[in-house]
């Protein structure tokens, strides 16, 4: 019956009805960025992976323990074929992973080794894309214009390599993306998305970051349509929701400043969800994913519990 109900659906509107509603069971599919149970990982990642699937969520974004195991092909002490085998055992799909591209991303290097390395290892895993999670750690309160234009520049490159090896290149804010430079005030994150091809590279929208940081989803998706294939969905307490951009706080290091931020279950904090993902067709959001950097709660797999539960009665 749904077979013939879905052709009578594409008979009547025609193919993009069909398109699209073969696309709404995956966008509706409930994701789990797995650095909000690194320890977890770190102490059993087997049994870690097992909960979250128990849980209900159905696909998870890997990253690397960056100081440890960073394009090594591990993670958590598994290899790429053993992550994937134990994936596959607790029905969880990978459709994303944060890669770090230090050398790639800094003016005066830009080699494209890491970059090569790391998609292999992507698609060892079957991923779809791969996401540059922060631009280098030493440079972040550095950063200039011609900083994150060289960075358009090399995620342009970088999404050329991608495209020619069966991926799509991305990139994930926090908020010193959103400090403005020049007297024109403009952001990095405008350079970052002004200044790179949209075929070959995507943003993954970390809700929690742009909303700190004063800049809206929704004015970012009316600006730049569907250029946000992935979100980061995570919630602000209550408790902590001032903006942490601006002139006076864009002099604050950034440890000092990621020190001072806390987060909570989606739902129960202050970002609106509800509005947020009416609007993700014009987003162009393909997956999404549950993250909380900070857990605050004993029972780490409760508090995920707790965010998949809301996600899953409110929003899909």
């Amino acid at each position: 019956m749904k077979q013939s109900g879905l052709a009578a659906a594409a008979l009547t509107c025609g193919t993009s009805l069909l398109t699209a509603c073969t696309k709404r069971p995956q966008i509706e599919e409930i994701g789990l960025q797995l650095f909000t149970v690194r320890d977890d990982l770190a102490a059993n990642a087997k049994q870690t992976l097992m909960k979250v699937a128990n849980i209900g969520y159905g696909h998870v974004e890997t990253f690397y323990e960056y100081a440890v195991e960073k394009a090594t092909g591990k993670y958590w002490g598994l290899t790429t074929q053993e992550l994937k085998q134990v994936l596959s055992d607790n029905n969880l799909k990978t459709y994303s992973g944060h890669y770090q591209l230090n050398n790639f991303l800094t003016m005066g290097k830009g080699q494209d080794d890491e970059l090569k390395q790391q998609a292999d290892i992507a698609l060892a895993l079957g991923q779809q894309y791969l996401v540059v999670p922060v631009p280098p750690m030493d440079l972040v309160d550095k950063l200039t214009l011609p900083d994150f234009q060289f960075m358009a520049d090399q995620l342009n490159k970088g999404g050329a390599y991608c495209k020619s090896v069966g991926l799509k290149l991305g990139y994930h804010n926090h908020f010193w993306e959103f400090r403005t430079h020049g007297a024109d005030k403009k952001t990095g994150y405008e350079i970052l998305l002004t200044n790179t091809d949209a075929d070959l590279v995507t943003f993954e929208l970390d809700m929690f970051w742009a909303v700190k940081s004063g800049a809206h989803p929704l004015d970012l998706f009316e600006q730049y349509p569907k250029r946000f294939e992935m979100w980061h969905v995570k919630d602000i307490d209550k408790v902590k929701p001032e903006v942490i951009v601006g002139s006076q706080q864009d002099s604050i290091p950034s440890v000092d400043i990621l020190n001072s931020i806390k987060f909570t279950e989606v739902g129960t904090g202050t970002i609106d969800y509800k509005a947020i993902f009416k609007q993700k067709q014009v987003a162009g959001m393909q997956h999404f994913f549950v993250e909380q950097d900070g857990i605050y709660m004993e029972n780490h797999f409760e508090s995920i519990r707790r965010s998949y539960h809301y996600v899953k009665e409110n929003l899909v």
